[in-house]
C-alpha cells in the first residue's frame, strides 16, 4: 500500500498526532511520502517512515506554482492508493486523481468547503466536526477516525531540574500560547491555590502576555514556563493533575497524553471533551473561562488521593478503549483499500 501525506501545520498537538499515524502505519507496511513544510523540529521523526519533500507552499513562493504539478506528476507515475491532505490549506494542493481516493483529514471545524473540491472523503476526528460538514452542504463521504497517542509508561522528570520542590503540588498545561487555549484562565485558577505549582509546555505569540499575569498574579514564583518540548511525558508523569482549559478545542490531544501517564484531568467544556470526558468517571469539567471553577475542581482532587487515583486509572481505561493506536491504523488501512 501507498500513501502521499500533503501537511503544512506547524507545531502542536495535530503535528504530533501526524507523526504518530505515519509511525503506526510505517510499522505497518505502508509506503509513504509526506510534503511538509521546511524546517520542521519534528521532521526526523517521519524519517524513518516516510520520504520527505519540504515545500512552503506560499501564496507569495514560486512553490505555490511549482509544487501542485509536482505532486501531480508525482502521483501520475507512483500511482499511490491514497492523497491525504492535512490542516485545510493543504486540500487545495490535492490533485485531480483516478487511480486512488482522495482525503482531507480535519481536525477542526471548517467554515467553508472550498478547501476540498478534489477530496473524494472527510476524515472527521471528532463526530461533531462530520455533523458541521454535513450541516454546511458536504454531500461526498464522511468517516469519524479519532486520534491516538503514546501509551506506554515513562518516568517522571525529576522536580529539582524545573526548581520545584518534591513536595509541592504541580498543576500540568500544554500547547500553543494562543488566547484560545484558555492559559490566562488557568493562570487566575492556580493563583487562587496557595503553594500550587504550574507547569506550562508551549510556546507562542501569547507568551509575553501570560508571563506578565503571572508575574501580576503573584504567581512568578510558582510558575514554569517551559518552552516547546519535544516529548512532553515526563513533564506530565511528574505532575498532579492535568489541566485543558481551552476555549475552543474539537478533541484535546492533549487530554490523551495526560491519561496515558494516567494523570487526573479538569477539562472546560469544549467540544472535543464533552464528547469523550465522563464527569466523576474520566476528569472533571469546568464551564470555559471560569476560574474559579477550575480552581475548585483542581482542589478537589488534590485534596483527594483516592479520586485523584479513580480519575486516572479512568482516563487510561478510555484510552486504551477508544483511541488506541491499533483500531485507529485499522481504520486509516481500511479507508485508503477503498477505490471510486
Amino acid at each position: 500500500m501507498k500513501v502521499f501525506h500533503l501537511h503544512f501545520g506547524k507545531d502542536g498537538g495535530a503535528e504530533k498526532f501526524f507523526v504518530h499515524l505515519v509511525g503506526a502505519l510505517g510499522r505497518r507496511g505502508v509506503e509513504q511520502t509526506a510534503v511538509i513544510r521546511r524546517e520542521r523540529n519534528w521532521r526526523s521523526d517521519l524519517e524513518p517512515h516516510a520520504r520527505i519533500i519540504e515545500s512552503n507552499f506560499r501564496n507569495l513562493s514560486l512553490d505555490r506554482l511549482t509544487l501542485p504539478l509536482r505532486v501531480q506528476r508525482l502521483a501520475e507515475r507512483e500511482r499511490p492508493d491514497a492523497i491525504m491532505s492535512w490542516v485545510m490549506r493543504a486540500g487545495r494542493l490535492t490533485p485531480q486523481y483516478s487511480h486512488g481516493i482522495t482525503i482531507s483529514r480535519l481536525g477542526d471545524y471548517p467554515s467553508h468547503l472550498g478547501y476540498f473540491k478534489t477530496t473524494d472523503m472527510l476524515v472527521c476526528n471528532t463526530p461533531g466536526i462530520a455533523d458541521h460538514v454535513r450541516r454546511i452542504g458536504w454531500t461526498r463521504g464522511v468517516e469519524v477516525i479519532s486520534n491516538f497517542t503514546k501509551t506506554d509508561l515513562v518516568q517522571p522528570i525529576s522536580r529539582e531540574t524545573l526548581d520545584t520542590p518534591d513536595g509541592v503540588p504541580v498543576v500540568m498545561a500544554m500547547g500553543r500560547f494562543v488566547k484560545l487555549k484558555g492559559f490566562h484562565t488557568l493562570i487566575d485558577a492556580v493563583a487562587k491555590l496557595p503553594d500550587v505549582f504550574l507547569w506550562i509546555a508551549g510556546d507562542g505569540e501569547e507568551r509575553p502576555a501570560l508571563e506578565a499575569l503571572a508575574l501580576e498574579r503573584g504567581m512568578q514564583g510558582r510558575t514554569r514556563f517551559l518552552g516547546w518540548q519535544k516529548d512532553t511525558r515526563a513533564y506530565v508523569a511528574a505532575s498532579d493533575v492535568f489541566v485543558m482549559p481551552s476555549s475552543h478545542e474539537p478533541l484535546g490531544n492533549v487530554i490523551l497524553e495526560a491519561w496515558a501517564q494516567k494523570r487526573p484531568v479538569v477539562s472546560s467544556r469544549s467540544e472535543g471533551p464533552s464528547w469523550f470526558m465522563q464527569e466523576g468517571e474520566n476528569g472533571l469539567f469546568a464551564d470555559i473561562d471560569n476560574a474559579d471553577q477550575f480552581a475548585d475542581a483542581i482542589a478537589r482532587i488534590l485534596a483527594d488521593p483516592v479520586l485523584a487515583r479513580d480519575l486516572g486509572e479512568g482516563g487510561r481505561a478510555t484510552l486504551m478503549r477508544q483511541f488506541s493506536e491499533e483500531a485507529t491504523a485499522a481504520a486509516y488501512i481500511d479507508l485508503f483499500s477503498r477505490r471510486k
